[in-house]
């Protein structure tokens, strides 16, 4: 059997990413999935979502590395960037070539540089005419993507909105409110498992979060129920033993 073209790779990306829209799912591990398929689709090096507190203050729930995890911490930390731009304004931040102390992120770009990327734009996540997050691509060259590229990002953009919201019949501020808020819970406890994991098991913490991913996937658990195990003292080793031979969904 021939391998899937890239417009059935996907297709078939957002047919399963919907599909694990269910009652009861891990929004961080949703995410962390998704921003793996912008990368491994979109043909870019990183990419990761932000989300707003009700206070209105961006916080990162998932990314698809730990190199764009910290340049995405120090954009929040020194509150400049594109996916801040794009946060703050509602619109799209065009593709931009990053340059030290040119560029109109100068502290920004010189960590996003340091860490390897070249190039960055940004996606706002809107609920009508309220943005509720952002969706950062980086690229470790200074190609920009395709206008069709930059449709499937949109898609993906607005698939993250539309994850954090799924969640019961309640009003809208108050859906948006309680699943920010459990979000950013889970990925507080999800970010203490990892360091657990990367201890028991010799590696890095890009690959503890991997086994976690993996060992809760098989086992048909809550990533954040399994983080919370392993934090406990309470998960069975066999969640840190699992190698990653091939991507997590």
């Amino acid at each position: 059997m021939a391998p899937p073209t890239r417009d059935q790779s996907i297709i078939e990306s957002f047919i399963k990413l919907a599909d694990n829209l269910v009652a009861d799912f891990d929004v961080v591990d949703l995410l962390t999935g998704l921003s793996d398929r912008c990368v491994r689709l979109l043909g870019i090096s990183a990419a990761g979502v932000m989300f707003s507190t009700p206070a209105g203050q961006l916080r990162l729930v998932a990314s698809s590395s730990e190199a764009m995890q910290v340049v995405e911490l120090f954009e929040l930390q020194s509150q400049e960037g594109p996916c801040l731009d794009a946060f703050r304004t509602g619109l799209p931040v065009a593709h931009e070539v990053l340059r030290r102390d040119t560029s109109r992120w100068s502290s920004f770009s010189g960590v996003a540089l340091d860490a390897g990327f070249e190039s960055v734009c940004a996606l706002p996540l809107r609920l009508r005419d309220t943005t509720v997050g952002a969706l950062n691509l980086f690229n470790m060259n200074p190609t920009p993507m395709t206008d069709v590229d930059l449709i499937v990002a949109q898609g993906f953009a607005d698939l993250a909105t539309i994850s954090v919201l799924q969640h019961g019949a309640m009003s809208e501020s108050q859906r948006v409110r309680e699943q920010l808020s459990s979000a950013l819970a889970s990925r507080v406890v999800i970010e203490q498992a990892k360091g657990v994991i990367s201890e028991r098991a010799q590696v890095n913490i890009g690959e503890a979060f991997v086994r976690l991913r993996r060992y809760a996937r098989a086992n048909n658990m809550l990533l954040s129920r399994v983080a919370q195990a392993a934090i406990a003292g309470t998960l069975d080793p066999a969640a840190w033993e699992v190698t990653s031979e091939a991507p997590v969904d």
